[in-house]
C-alpha cells in the first residue's frame, strides 16, 4: 500500500516541524505549504488524502480556500485548525463539509487521531466488526441446540439481522460467506420450529406470539379506548425486518421510537395475513362471517378490496364507536392527497393507511431485469426501501404527524425470503399459483422440508373443497411444477418471495412511535 499523502497550510508551518516529523515516521508523507493559495495550486497539481487547514492564514483565509479546495477536489477530507472558539467560524465550516475541527495549541496525537479517524476509519470498523462478529458467532450457533422459544427467536433473529447490517458495511465482506452459513443454519432450525410448534399455536392462544388477527385488539385498540387522541395505523406491505432497521433511523429523528416484532398466519400473504388483521378474524372465520367479503385464492378478484369493511366491523366488535378511516396508498398522487387531508383525518378516532410500494418492488424485481439487477440482494433490496422511503409520501406523513398530538403504529402483514432452491410439485389445475404455498386437491410432492397442512379448518383456513389441503415452502425453496421446469427455475430463482415459512417471512416488526 502507497504511502497516504497530507497536505498542510499554516501560515506558521515551520512551528509545526515536531508534527509533520511526528507524522514522517507514522508513516505518513506530509507536504507543508504557508498559504490557502498554495494550498488550492497543491490540490490542482498533486493527489492527497487529507488536508489540514489553518483558519487564520493572512491573505486567504482557510474558510475562503477551503471553499475553492471542495469545488477541486469534493471528496477530499479536510480538517480546520483555529486559535480562535468563535461559533460562527465553526458553524460556517461545519456547513462548508469539514471533515473535522481542530483547536490550537494541537498536540501531535491530536494531529494523529484525527489522521486515523478520517483515513483508517474503515480499516478500523471492518477490523471490530470482524472481530466482534466472530465471538458472538459461536453463541449465536450454540443458541440452535437448546430448545428455543418465540422469543428466544426473536433475540436470534435481531442479532442476525444487526449482523447482516454491520458486515454489509465492511469494505472487503470478508465475513459474508461464514454470516450467509450461520443465517441459512437460523432459517433452517427457525423453520423446523414454526413446523413443530404452529398446530399447537392454535390450540393454545396463551402459549404463543401475537398473530395477525390478534394484532389490533392486543396492540392498538387498547390506547383507542383508553384515549382520546387520533390513531395512525400504517402498514407497509411485505415490509421485512432489516428493512425496518434501515429506515428506522429516519422515523427515530422525528418521534420516540418502542419497536416489537409479531408472527403473521400462514400462508403469509397479503390475501390471508392482511385480511386477518383488518378483520381480526382467522381466514375461515372471514369466509363463514362475511362469505361476501371472502375472495378465493383462485378467483379473479383482487383479494383485498373489502379491508375498509371488515376494519369497520372489527371496530364494531370492540365497541370504538368513533369515526375511522382507510386509505390504500398505490401511487404518489394518492399519499399526496392523504398528506393534505391530515388536518381532518385528526378529528377521526382511527385512521389505517396501507402502503403497496415494497410489495409492488418485489414482483417487479421478479418480473423487470432492469429492477432486478438494482436490487441484486439483501443489501440492494434494502438500499431501494430506504430510498424509496425517504422521498416518499409515507415520510412526508410522518414529518406531518410528528407535529401533532396523535399516536402512530408501523407495521407489516408478512415479510419476504429470497428464494434459491426450487421444489417440484405437481397439482392440478385448480391449484394456486403462490411460489411459496400451494392449496388444492391430490397435491404431490416430497414430504421434506414442507409443512403440509391436511385438515385447513384446524388452521383458521377454508376449505374449498373436501380433499382440499395446503402445503407451505420451507425455508429458501419456491415450488416449481415439473412441466417447464428448467424455465420456470431460472425464472423465479433468486426473487423474493412470500407465503411460506421462513424467519424473514414470519419475525415481523411492530413498531409504535410517540411525539416527541
Amino acid at each position: 500500500m502507497s504511502q497516504q499523502r497530507i497536505l498542510w497550510a499554516d501560515d506558521e508551518i515551520d512551528l509545526l516541524k515536531p508534527h509533520i516529523l511526528f507524522l514522517t515516521k507514522k508513516g505518513y508523507e506530509v507536504t507543508p505549504v504557508l498559504s490557502g493559495l498554495d494550498a488550492i495550486e497543491k490540490c490542482e497539481e498533486e493527489e492527497f488524502d487529507i488536508i489540514f487547514l489553518d483558519e487564520n492564514m493572512p491573505g486567504m483565509t482557510g474558510l475562503e480556500a477551503l471553499e475553492q479546495i471542495k469545488r477541486i477536489k469534493p471528496s477530499i477530507p479536510v480538517v480546520m485548525i483555529t486559535k480562535s472558539e468563535e461559533e460562527y467560524i465553526m458553524e460556517d465550516a461545519i456547513g462548508a463539509k469539514i471533515a473535522d475541527y481542530l483547536i490550537k495549541p494541537i498536540n501531535p496525537k491530536q494531529i494523529l487521531l484525527s489522521v486515523k479517524k478520517l483515513l483508517d476509519k474503515q480499516k478500523l470498523v471492518d477490523e471490530k466488526t470482524n472481530s466482534a462478529y466472530q465471538q458472538d458467532f459461536q453463541s449465536i450457533m450454540m443458541s440452535f441446540m437448546n430448545d428455543m422459544d418465540w422469543e428466544d427467536w426473536v433475540e436470534t433473529y435481531k442479532k442476525i439481522v444487526y449482523w447482516d447490517l454491520e458486515i454489509n458495511e465492511t469494505e472487503n465482506k470478508s465475513m459474508s460467506e461464514v454470516f450467509e452459513m450461520q443465517k441459512n443454519e437460523a432459517n433452517h432450525n427457525f423453520c423446523r420450529f414454526i413446523k413443530d410448534n404452529y398446530a399447537d399455536w392454535m390450540d393454545e392462544p396463551d402459549e404463543r406470539p401475537i398473530l395477525s388477527h390478534e394484532l389490533l385488539a392486543e396492540k392498538v385498540f387498547p390506547f383507542v379506548k383508553e384515549n382520546d387522541k387520533p390513531v395512525f395505523f400504517i402498514l407497509i406491505d411485505n415490509l421485512r425486518y432489516d428493512q425496518w432497521k434501515v429506515i428506522e433511523p429516519l422515523v427515530s429523528d422525528l418521534f420516540t421510537v418502542k419497536e416489537d416484532v409479531y408472527c403473521p398466519i400462514l400462508p403469509t400473504t397479503t390475501a390471508y395475513a392482511r385480511n386477518a388483521i383488518f378483520s381480526g378474524l382467522m381466514p375461515s372465520e372471514i369466509e363463514a362471517t362475511y362469505p361476501e367479503w371472502w375472495v378465493n385464492d383462485n378467483d379473479d378478484e383482487s383479494k383485498n378490496n373489502y379491508e375498509e369493511e371488515l376494519l369497520g366491523e372489527q371496530l364494531l366488535r370492540h365497541r370504538i364507536n368513533g369515526k375511522y378511516s382507510y386509505n390504500k396508498i398505490i401511487r404518489t398522487s394518492q399519499g399526496k392527497q392523504v398528506n393534505d387531508q391530515i388536518n381532518s383525518l385528526m378529528h377521526k378516532k382511527f385512521n389505517a393507511v396501507v402502503y403497496n410500494f415494497v410489495d409492488m418492488l418485489s414482483h417487479a424485481r421478479t418480473d423487470t431485469n432492469m429492477v432486478r439487477e438494482l436490487a441484486p440482494d439483501e443489501a440492494a433490496y434494502r438500499s431501494i426501501t430506504k430510498s424509496w422511503f425517504e422521498h416518499s409520501s409515507l415520510y412526508e406523513m410522518l414529518r406531518l404527524l410528528s407535529e401533532k398530538d396523535c399516536k402512530v403504529y408501523i407495521t407489516t402483514d408478512h415479510g419476504t425470503v429470497r428464494t434459491r432452491k426450487p421444489y417440484k410439485i405437481v397439482g392440478d389445475r385448480e391449484t394456486n399459483t403462490n411460489l411459496r404455498y400451494k392449496q388444492g386437491k391430490n397435491l404431490s410432492y416430497n414430504k421434506k422440508n414442507v409443512l403440509a397442512i391436511k385438515h385447513p379448518e384446524d388452521f383458521g383456513l377454508p376449505k374449498t373443497e373436501v380433499s382440499t389441503s395446503f402445503v407451505f415452502a420451507m425455508e429458501d425453496y419456491f415450488f416449481a411444477y415439473p412441466n417447464n421446469y428448467n424455465y420456470y427455475v431460472s425464472y423465479y430463482k433468486d426473487t423474493f418471495q412470500h407465503g411460506g415459512i421462513s424467519i424473514d417471512e414470519m419475525i415481523i416488526p411492530f413498531i409504535e412511535l410517540d411525539r416527541k
